[in-house]
């Protein structure tokens, strides 16, 4: 049986590689993944949540995305600037959501093991 450890490592791990995939998949059409991203980070941060016995609603799990606002900004801009062009673009924008996945998530991870002041709502 794995440990909680693996667990929170397997859960930010497979987002971050289901990011990746998406970001890298639309890469030559900018904003697009937006959609399909958000959502897999909400659902890691549920996720995170329960691990660490602390359920999230969905609608909280977003609210710890709005910190990350200014690098989803930066993703953008890199993608407008090089995802329109294929391989190049592909990896840029695979490597950026990966990467801001894995910090989202670690952050979560963070937030949830060491708590915060700042109240979530329960489920």
């Amino acid at each position: 049986m794995a440990t909680k450890a693996e667990k929170i490592h397997a859960l930010i791990h497979t987002a971050a590689a289901a990011a990746a995939a998406v970001g890298g998949g639309l890469a030559q059409a900018p904003g697009s993944d937006a959609a399909i991203i958000t959502p897999i980070q909400v659902a890691m941060i549920v996720a995170l949540g329960a691990e660490h016995s602390m359920p999230v609603s969905k609608a909280a799990a977003a609210e710890l995305l709005l910190p990350f606002a200014a690098a989803a900004l930066g993703r953008g801009t890199s993608q407008l600037m090089l995802g329109w062009l294929p391989g190049l673009g592909n990896a840029l924008n695979a490597a950026t959501a990966a990467a801001l996945t894995e910090v989202i998530g670690w952050a979560a991870d963070t937030y949830f093991r060491e708590g915060s002041s700042v109240q979530l709502p329960r489920t």
